[in-house]
């Protein structure tokens, strides 16, 4: 409870405090401009996103042996997603999904399945973010920033010499991430990889234009990767606080106002809560079948 209490309070006090340093009369009178259709856009991309998502669980699992079908898979999806959203740290509905997937595959594997599908999607995300800094150091398409785009290549690179140096030094490292490049050679990790951070992509652009900012091609694969990226922080609630504070940070630089970044921020926040909704109503609903046995251990991380 004190863990839970400290975060929410971490997440209040961001907003308040970018509230008071930008302006909040702006941010209500972006708020108030609310545009439905964009806000349904919005909603329609994130679910959409998750069930790509909950497909790329499914054949991740799949790749460890663990069989369940689809439905399992979109309803676990599902609650992990709001648990994940109302509960500190991001994880607690992942660790739920890892537990109660564990009956027919045991609890360690998994527990690797749903951490590789979460390094998958987060994978897809930084590719999509290191092509877009790359290009916009030669065409930058609304994104002519070169020291942020320099920035953000060395610290990818820096993270991925020390996480190649924490795989030689620790086997089980090394062979997680031997066994997410040998799932990223197939197509169709990389096809779901793509359509879901396509999907959130859209989700937040759609929430953007819904309280009426247009953000440019080159924006959509660099500051929203990176606004995406910030609620992977884990001192806060849902990303409250972190995401406005990113987006109030990063909008001036695609010529929109903190006070947009911010209200942008907190549209795609309440979005994401109402796309996950859905899991009420599936605890609600009876349960379905168990994941099938497994008929193996190949492929085990």
């Amino acid at each position: 409870m004190n863990r839970y209490l400290i975060r929410f309070g971490v997440s209040i006090t961001v907003i308040i405090a970018l509230l008071w340093w930008t302006d909040a009369a702006r941010v209500a009178d972006h708020l108030r401009m609310l545009r439905p259709e964009w806000l349904g856009l919005s909603i329609f991309a994130t679910t959409c996103a998750t069930l790509s998502m909950a497909y790329r669980w499914q054949i991740t699992a799949r790749a460890l042996d663990i069989r369940f079908d689809y439905p399992f898979a979109l309803r676990e999806y599902y609650i992990a997603q709001l648990v994940n959203l109302v509960l500190p740290g991001g994880v607690p509905g992942d660790v739920t999904r890892a537990v109660r997937a564990r009956k027919k595959a045991g609890l360690k594997r998994s527990a690797q399945s749903v951490v590789a599908e979460r390094l998958l999607g987060q994978i897809a995300i930084m590719t999509i973010l290191f092509l877009g800094v790359s290009a916009a150091l030669i065409w930058p398409a609304g994104f002519d920033h070169p020291m942020l785009s320099m920035t953000v290549l060395a610290v990818m690179l820096f993270a991925l010499i020390v996480l190649s140096l924490v795989s030689l030094a620790l086997p089980s490292i090394g062979r997680l991430i031997i066994f997410l490049i040998r799932l990223q050679r197939q197509t169709a990790f990389v096809f779901v990889g793509l359509v879901s951070s396509a999907c959130l992509i859209l989700g937040f652009y759609a929430s953007a234009r819904s309280v009426g900012v247009i953000i440019p091609p080159g924006g959509l694969v660099t500051v929203v990767p990176l606004v995406l990226t910030a609620m992977l922080i884990p001192m806060s609630i849902g990303g409250w606080g972190w995401r406005e504070g990113a987006a109030a940070a990063l909008f001036p630089l695609i010529g929109a106002s903190s006070s947009a970044g911010i209200a942008s921020g907190v549209t795609y926040g309440a979005v994401i809560l109402i796309a996950a909704l859905p899991a009420a109503a599936i605890l609600l609903w009876p349960k379905p079948s168990e994941p099938h046995p497994t008929t193996g251990k190949r492929n085990s991380t």
